[in-house]
Formats: C-alpha cells, structure tokens, sequence
C-alpha cells in the first residue's frame, strides 16, 4: 500500500515528539484532509507491524508512533536533517 507524505517536516516531527500513540486526529494533522476509511486502512498496516512487533497501545483506537512511522516510512532523522538544511539556508524562518 503506498502512503501519503507528511503536509509539513515540522508537523511529521511535532507529532512524532508530542505523541507516544496516534489516533484519527493527528494521522489528519499529518496527512491531511482523509477520510475515515482511508485512516482505517493506514492503521491497520500499523497494527499488522505492531502484532509482529509485540508493540501494544493503550489507546484502543490509537497505534503507536514509532510503529506507524516506519510503516508509512516517514523518517524522522531525515526530517530532521532536512528542517536543518533549510534553516541553514535561509529558506524558512
């Protein structure tokens, strides 16, 4: 299944750094505008991985954040590193 990029690095790394486990609301804030259906199916690849994992959320409509990053492929050092560069250039305030 192929994922949606991030709307925004500082929005990517905020919600991976505010949030232990992630529900409808911040997969909204992360992709954007989805529907229900479509949030459900990201998050059933991540508890498919969380199963593997041995992961559990405390949440019961909630994944984990690590876990659904790396399912979505979103990495965080890359954004990191990313944000940096554009800061060092001047390209964003």
């Amino acid at each position: 299944m192929k994922f949606r990029a991030p709307v925004s690095i500082d929005t990517a790394l905020y919600i991976y750094y505010a949030h232990t486990e992630i529900g409808n609301k911040e997969i909204r804030k992360l992709f954007g505008k989805m529907g229900n259906s479509t949030i459900a199916q990201y998050k059933r690849a991540v508890i498919a991985q969380q199963a593997e994992d041995e992961v559990y959320t405390s949440g019961f409509a909630t994944v984990d954040t690590k876990t659904a990053y790396k399912v979505w492929g979103i990495d965080v050092e890359d954004l990191e590193k990313r944000r940096d560069k554009l800061h060092k250039l001047g390209l964003v305030s």
